[in-house]
C-alpha cells in the first residue's frame, strides 16, 4: 500500500489557510497508532542488539565518497529547486524581487560549493544560516517543516568534503575518520528523522483537512479503496501519519539502518510516479541521507558508530594545515 508521505503543503493551493487540529491528534485511535509507533521503535532499538545489520562489502567500499554523494544531492537539489522557482523547498515560492534573488543567490552560492567542493564547510553553514534567513521571508512553518536539509548540511559540515573536492585536492581537508562520521551521521539522522516527525503533524496528524485536500487532488494516494480494504480517507491519514511518525523515530534511533532505510525507501521512491519532478528535487536530501546510511550501515567498521543513540564528545575532521604535530 502506497502511503502519502509526499509534502501536502508542496502541492495544496494556500496551504496557510488550513489550520492546525490537535483535536485530531489526540483522538484515541490516533494516540494508539503513535503510541504503536514508538513501542516499534524501542523494539527495534532491543533487537538491534543482538543483530545490528549485514555486511554488504561492495556497498561498504562506497563509504569513503559519501561526502561526494551528500554533497552531490544537495546541489542538485538546490538547482533543481531554484530552476522551479522555489528556495529550499516547492512550499516556499521565490518572487522577481530583491529578496528573491539574494535567496537565489543563497542557493547557488552553496550549491556551487557543494559540487566544486571548494571550501565546503562554509557553504555547508551557509546552508545552516538560510533556513533562519528564509524566516524573514516565509515565516517559521514553512521552514521548519524543512529541517531535512539541515541534517545534510551538518554532515558535510562535520564531516568535511570528502574525496573528489577541491579542499581534498589542495590538501586543506582530509577524509573523515570514523569519529567524524560518527558525529555527522547523529546529526543527520536527527534533522532528517525530526523533520518526518514535524511534517507528519503540520500536514497530516494536526492538519486532517490539509491532507483531505491533498487527497481530493491525488485521489490514487488511498489505494487501499483500490484494493477492496474499507478504509475512511480520515482513517487513512491517521495510519500514514503515524507511519511517517514512525519513519522518523527509527531514524533518529539509528537501529538497523540497513532495514530502516530499505522498509522507508519503497513509500518515499513510490510518491516520484504520481508527483513527478517537484516531488524528487524536494526529498533528494532524504535520498542522500538513506544512501549514507545504507552504504555506512553495510559497513562493519563503522555500522557501529552511525547506529549508536548518542554520540561521544563532538569533533570536527582536522585539515592538514589545522593538524596537530605527530
Amino acid at each position: 500500500m502506497k502511503l502519502p508521505v509526499a509534502h501536502e503543503t508542496w502541492f495544496v493551493p494556500d496551504p496557510e489557510s488550513f489550520g492546525l487540529d490537535w483535536a485530531f491528534a489526540g483522538q484515541t485511535a490516533t494516540l494508539a497508532l503513535l503510541a504503536a509507533a514508538v513501542a516499534v521503535t524501542l523494539g527495534v532499538r532491543v533487537l538491534a542488539r543482538w543483530f545490528g545489520g549485514v555486511d554488504i562489502p561492495f556497498l561498504a567500499r562506497l563509504a569513503p565518497w559519501m561526502p561526494f554523494a551528500m554533497r552531490m544531492h544537495l546541489a542538485v537539489s538546490l538547482l533543481g529547486l531554484l530552476s522551479l522557482g522555489f528556495y529550499l523547498s516547492p512550499a516556499m515560492d521565490l518572487h522577481a524581487n530583491l529578496p528573491g534573488v539574494l535567496l537565489g543567490a543563497v542557493m547557488v552560492i552553496v550549491a556551487f560549493g557543494m559540487v566544486t567542493g571548494w571550501h565546503a564547510r562554509a557553504a555547508a553553514a551557509l546552508l545552516v544560516l538560510a533556513g533562519p534567513i528564509g524566516v524573514l521571508e516565509f515565516g517559521f512553518s514553512a521552514v521548519i517543516q524543512r529541517v531535512d536539509m539541515l541534517g545534510p548540511a551538518l554532515f558535510v559540515l562535520l564531516a568535511g568534503p570528502g574525496r573528489w573536492s577541491a579542499d581534498h585536492e589542495r590538501g586543506a581537508e582530509v577524509e573523515p575518520d570514523g569519529a567524524a562520521l560518527e558525529h555527522a551521521v547523529w546529526a543527520l539522522r536527527i534533522a532528517v528523522g525530526g523533520a518526518l516527525v514535524v511534517v507528519a503533524f503540520a500536514e497530516k496528524l494536526a492538519n486532517p483537512e490539509l491532507a483531505l485536500a491533498f487527497l481530493e487532488q491525488q485521489p490514487s494516494f488511498n489505494v487501499a479503496r483500490d484494493v477492496g480494504l474499507e478504509i475512511t480517507s480520515l482513517q487513512f491519514i491517521r495510519l500514514a501519519g503515524a507511519i511517517e511518525v514512525l519513519f522518523g523515530l527509527l531514524l533518529i534511533s539509528g537501529a538497523l539502518p540497513q532495514a530502516v532505510v530499505v522498509i522507508a525507501g519503497i513509500p518515499f521512491n513510490a510518491t516520484l510516479y504520481f508527483l513527478g519532478e517537484v516531488e524528487l528535487m524536494g526529498h533528494l536530501p532524504i535520498y542522500g541521507t538513506m544512501l549514507v546510511l545504507l552504504v555506512l550501515g553495510s559497513d562493519p567498521r563503522l555500522r557501529q558508530r552511525v547506529s549508536r543513540l548518542a554520540p561521544g564528545r563532538p569533533t570536527f575532521t582536522p585539515s592538514p594545515a589545522r593538524a596537530a604535530p605527530a
